[in-house]
């Protein structure tokens, strides 16, 4: 019998969060940063343009990240910034662009509803 390569685990505040794959977000660096944010409110921002915030539950190796209290923010220019609710949710760590950290206090005095934007353009890098 063959052994089988154990599958990925996501990481959690209780587990060890180091993360060795080159070529990726996490292989960048990227581990380090996240092992930082976790059970923290983040944002996301996608390749394709997508922002999205939440708490940043957990990662793996590759930079797939869980974000529970999740909601994406779609911009228009013409009706305002509409958060889309979606609760707990994961993204792909090779499609994510950006990683910030949301100061609470302060997105909480943003009106999203009067804040006209163009959706952003997809991430060239």
């Amino acid at each position: 019998l063959k052994s089988r390569k154990p599958a990925p685990t996501l990481r959690s505040p209780a587990r060890s969060r180091r993360a060795h794959a080159s070529g990726t977000m996490a292989g960048n660096g990227a581990g380090v940063l996240l092992d930082t944010l976790v059970d923290q409110q983040i944002s996301v921002v996608t390749n394709d343009g997508r922002l999205f915030v939440g708490v940043l539950r957990g990662f793996d190796q590759t930079a797939n990240v869980v974000l529970s209290d999740c909601q994406e923010r779609v911009f228009d220019t013409e009706k305002g910034v509409e958060q889309v609710v979606l609760g707990l949710y994961v993204i792909r760590g090779d499609n994510i662009a950006v990683v910030g950290e949301v100061d609470e206090e302060i997105d909480s005095r943003i009106d999203l509803s009067n804040i006209r934007a163009a959706p952003l353009k997809p991430v060239v890098h």
